[in-house]
């Protein structure tokens, strides 16, 4: 097989920070329209045994050899190849009329700083072995998209703050975009002024790891297990005292970070398991407020995307903290919430095909704008 390399078709894979499933997006680029279209998105699941090892791996404290290393990689890479072919196959897209895959991968680690501790060499780490995808799908591959960002000084994330721009900036007024993922983040569109992004903190990571451990389910179904307990104040307190909370932009993070043990060692033991988890999602609503009014505060609409917009509760929560904005989905704006981000990487990968920079280095911190990934040729 063989793909067209002046397609404007590009499929965009990711498995975000939460690991509940492969988001994929097929996107057309055509010049013609005023923006990217999406033409299909699914979400493919994890195989159990194989998700319940990436959440383990998540934590901070997990470990990993070498052989185990490198069969994980191509593990991924044919789990986000089934993906692919799958999509390809329910969309009734054939390889050859794709001009390119972007896949993000699993992120296992996210050390922009350095290991935590001891500092050392500043890195990010995505698995899903990009030759696997490009040999199994027959469609060319571009990947490792965040590496290139760090090398060149950068945080590697948030990386769609310019797709965010082009499709949802406003000259009417000051924007946010929320993207309720695993860790939340946040685009800064002004009314006037220069595009800014970077992580707020704990999303949808936690609430689902916690639920998970004391409810057996995956994520907080509508809100409802957050919803039967009450904030414990001295709790919120003891998170919100985490210092990476006070760090100014650029910042990004990951489940690397804010994990189960994070969690576990600041809960005293007595509290409701209904109780700490609304008290996760209440530091959610709190970090992320608190970061968009000391940033832009002028903000009059927040757009938000991701798992999160699925969970009334948290909206309905960021709706009280933010009066007089408005707090609505991405799909008002007819971006479907649950696909942003994977049409994100479909960008990214044309952005690498047509030589252009995909990254803002002052959302980054990046020393300048860098083409990013690396091309993995059908």
């Amino acid at each position: 097989m063989s793909t067209n390399p002046a397609s404007s078709l590009y499929l965009g894979l990711i498995s975000g920070t939460s690991a509940d499933g492969i988001d994929a997006a097929l996107v057309d680029f055509d010049d013609a329209r005023p923006q990217p279209r999406l033409l299909f998105g699914r979400t493919y699941p994890w195989e159990p045994a194989l998700r319940a090892h990436l959440v383990e791996l998540g934590q901070g404290d997990a470990r990993l050899g070498l052989d185990d290393f490198g069969e994980l990689d191509v593990r991924i890479g044919h789990a986000f190849a089934t993906a692919a072919l799958q999509a390809l196959a329910d969309s009734g897209t054939p390889a050859a009329a794709v001009a390119a895959i972007g896949s993000h991968g699993q992120t296992l680690r996210h050390r922009p700083h350095g290991r935590v501790g001891d500092g050392g060499f500043p890195f990010t780490l995505q698995l899903g072995d990009p030759s696997t995808l490009a040999e199994r799908a027959g469609v060319s591959v571009v990947a490792d998209f965040r590496r290139r960002d760090v090398a060149a000084g950068g945080h590697g994330a948030p990386l769609l703050p310019a797709l965010h721009a082009a499709l949802l900036a406003s000259a009417g007024e000051s924007r946010a975009v929320l993207n309720l993922g695993g860790i939340a983040n946040l685009t800064l569109l002004p009314r006037d002024g220069a595009v800014r992004g970077f992580d707020t903190g704990p999303a949808n990571g936690l609430m689902d790891a916690w639920c998970l451990r004391r409810t057996g389910a995956g994520f907080d179904a509508g809100g409802a297990f957050a919803a039967s307990g009450r904030v414990d104040q001295a709790l919120l307190a003891r998170l919100l005292d985490e210092p990476w909370f006070a760090l100014p932009p650029p910042k990004s993070t990951g489940r690397d970070q804010f994990h189960l043990g994070w969690l576990e060692s600041r809960v005293m033991g007595a509290e409701a398991a209904a109780d700490v988890q609304a008290t996760l999602l209440a530091l959610s609503v709190r970090t992320i407020v608190d970061a968009l009014r000391a940033a832009q505060p002028e903000t009059a609409r927040v757009i938000a995307c991701g798992g999160g917009v699925h969970n009334p509760v948290l909206m309905a929560a960021l709706s009280a903290a933010l009066p007089g904005c408005v707090v609505e989905s991405s799909a008002v704006h007819g971006l479907d919430p649950d696909f942003v981000e994977a049409m994100g990487f479909a960008w990214l990968a044309r952005q690498t095909l047509l030589g252009r920079p995909g990254n803002l280095p002052g959302v980054t911190g990046a020393a300048g704008p860098r083409v990013l990934g690396g091309i993995y040729p059908a």
